[in-house]
């Protein structure tokens, strides 16, 4: 009997999802958390096979919880509307086991749980094709440039860092919304962002 906590925060979905997962003959759901805190707390103590998350929960995300239980045995499948890039990057950086989205059909669910179980991966299609399409297009140098410019860095002060001239930075900046097909510094960050691409 595999079992399972499902870490939720929103009351109605994780009942549905409970009762879902117990009409399966060989699963039972041990625990429900509302928080990534209690995630993390109820996977500690009940040593379940497999953690079921949201990713934006209260006082910890999904992502942070998966994090948090990287040396317990404990598999872990995101289970999000988000099917952002930039989430998928980190959720895969924090070892999860997979990452599906909540309009896949319910059965979908629990054969993904029977697919990790036998140490396989289990990974969205959408995403998978997101990820194939979104490679950053940036050189290193260009990265170092945004990531500056994120940290709130003036042209001059991101110059001075990288020891370039002034000139030099904002030839950059141009390559950079040419690249990423965006008009501003704001918007430039918020699709590195969102891609995953910051280091």
């Amino acid at each position: 009997m595999m079992r399972i906590v499902i870490a939720e925060d929103q009351g109605m979905l994780l009942g549905a999802l409970a009762s879902l997962l117990e009409l399966e003959g060989d699963m039972t759901v041990v625990g429900k958390a509302k928080t990534g805190v209690e995630a993390v707390d109820l996977v500690k103590e009940l040593k379940p096979d497999v953690c079921i998350m949201d990713i934006e929960m209260p006082m910890m995300t999904g992502i942070e919880a998966a994090e948090a239980l990287k040396d317990e045995q404990c598999k872990i499948i995101i289970l999000t509307t988000f099917a952002r890039t930039g989430y998928f990057n980190y959720a895969r950086a924090a070892g999860v086991s997979g990452y599906l989205l909540k309009d896949s059909p319910s059965d979908e669910l629990a054969r993904a749980i029977r697919t990790i179980m036998s140490d396989r991966k289990v990974y969205a299609p959408e995403l998978m094709d997101m990820i194939n399409q979104n490679d950053n297009p940036l050189t290193d140098r260009e990265g170092q440039v945004i990531q500056l410019i994120a940290e709130g860095k003036s042209t001059k002060e991101v110059a001075d860092h990288l020891k370039i001239k002034t000139g030099t930075v904002r030839n950059y900046v141009s390559v950079i919304y040419e690249k990423l097909n965006v008009s501003n510094r704001i918007e430039a960050i918020s699709l590195f962002k969102d891609r995953g691409w910051f280091k």
